[in-house]
């Protein structure tokens, strides 16, 4: 059965290989650095970012990170779900849904708001657990290199 938790210190050997993959999943590379940036964050009392793992049988199988974000629209928080990947091995068994619930609820604790995120056009896979899950709206995403 899956277990939906928040990242504990102790994660980072079985957290840090699926952060890889969903790195490369998305044709990026995370450096050492990055891993290590990224988990320290995580693991720390920062606002910035957070995050849950889906184990099972006391192995981290997936992840989702997720951070607060204020909404201009509501004027108030919403959620923003940055990061979510779950092992292929362990796809189909419920993992992805609970942590997109997990942060839900998440939200619900800490005064409501919507639940965003985007994924690639192409990531088909994933698009029909959001279906399933979410509302698709029709924005466009734009990125600047700054």
């Amino acid at each position: 059965m899956i277990e939906i938790r928040g990242i504990h210190e102790s994660d980072k050997d079985t957290w840090a290989p699926l952060f890889r993959a969903y790195g490369v999943f998305y044709r990026t590379e995370f450096t050492p650095e990055i891993v290590d940036a990224v988990f320290d964050k995580l693991v720390s009392d920062s606002a910035e970012i957070d995050g849950l793992v889906a184990v099972d049988d006391g192995k981290v199988v997936g992840f989702a990170l997720y951070r607060p974000l204020y909404d201009t629209f509501t004027a108030s928080t919403s959620w923003f779900l940055d990061d979510l990947y779950v092992d292929p091995s362990m796809r189909g068994k419920g993992a992805a849904t609970a942590l997109i619930e997990a942060v839900s609820e998440i939200a619900r604790a800490n005064g409501g708001g919507s639940v965003r995120w985007f994924t690639e056009e192409s990531n088909e896979t994933a698009q029909r657990i959001y279906n399933k899950v979410a509302t698709r709206k029709p924005w466009f995403t734009y990125e600047k290199e700054s």
